[in-house]
């Protein structure tokens, strides 16, 4: 489904964000920080049903870094246990600064997140100025990392067709975005939101939508209605349903994939991810002598 037509796919791409860099692990026990406990949670969401995995990394003392040490080492640890796509996040937290965030691609991820658009960030302000979006966007086709659009607000849209007009397509040839929704500041998490951002999507791009807390469960029945897919986990919400914490991100990616079955579209393989996404696999490209 793309610009508001098409037909809808016949499985379900599952994103599981699991960690996030705004929850303090003091404040959540269950929110993996260390690398193995990443590690291990990747392993049980892939087996839940998730195809790609949205990182943030963690430093020792459990805080959000951008470290280009922790960062590589966290895509090879998850390479070497999961088959799942892994997506690194280039926004890091509000406080990274704009080199930091455009060192990410040295650690050779396989896809990165690309916000297009500054946004309200709850009390912060997630800075997003025109030039780093388009340096960040040149870098990643360089470097051969496929960026998934994150995009919080009708104006990211705009700015992405921006991008996509001045600099042409990604890496890999196909546009995929993320619709992130609840945020206080960006679009609300709403069927009517939902259906306007998809209707000005670039034709033959596909979307994922992620509901912020309490939207969760709304966005992701109306992105499945629409024929979008879906991205969860702790990054985005940390209540399974009303006084009931998250047990851990796999319950949540069981979740999404039990709805993506009752739609009549289920989860995705990592593997066919990859194909739609335009992801090539980097083990047998380097083994094959390729970058």
């Amino acid at each position: 489904m793309a610009g508001g037509t098409g037909r809808a796919p016949r499985a379900t791409l599952i994103t599981v964000a699991p960690t996030g860099a705004e929850t303090a692990k003091a404040d959540c026990p269950a929110l993996p920080v260390t690398l193995d406990e990443l590690v291990a949670t990747a392993v049980a969401c892939e087996a839940a049903g998730a195809a790609v995995v949205h990182v943030h990394v963690r430093g020792a003392d459990t805080r959000p870094t951008l470290d280009p040490v922790v960062l590589r080492d966290t895509v090879d640890a998850l390479r070497e246990r999961t088959s799942l796509v892994v997506q690194l996040s280039t926004g890091g937290s509000v406080r990274d600064g704009y080199d930091a965030r455009l060192a990410v691609l040295d650690a050779q991820p396989d896809a990165c997140s690309l916000t297009t658009g500054t946004v309200d960030f709850g009390d912060d302000v997630f800075l997003n100025p025109w030039p780093f979006v388009s340096e960040l966007y040149r870098r990643s086709q360089d470097a051969g990392v496929v960026p998934e659009f994150e995009l919080f607000d009708l104006g990211h849209v705009e700015r992405l067709h921006r991008l996509l007009d001045g600099h042409g397509a990604p890496h890999g040839g196909h546009v995929h975005c993320d619709l992130v929704m609840g945020v206080p500041g960006g679009m609300p998490g709403t069927a009517a939101a939902l259906v306007a951002a998809v209707q000005a999507l670039p034709q033959g791009a596909t979307w994922s939508a992620t509901g912020i807390g309490r939207t969760t469960l709304p966005v992701a029945l109306a992105a499945l209605s629409a024929g979008g897919h879906l991205r969860v986990g702790m990054e985005d919400t940390l209540s399974f349903g009303p006084r009931r914490p998250v047990r851990d991100n796999a319950e949540l990616v069981e979740r999404a994939a039990r709805l993506a079955e009752l739609a009549q579209r289920p989860a995705m393989a990592p593997a066919e991810a990859r194909g739609m996404l335009g992801i090539e696999d980097r083990t047998t490209a380097i083994q094959g002598g390729a970058r």
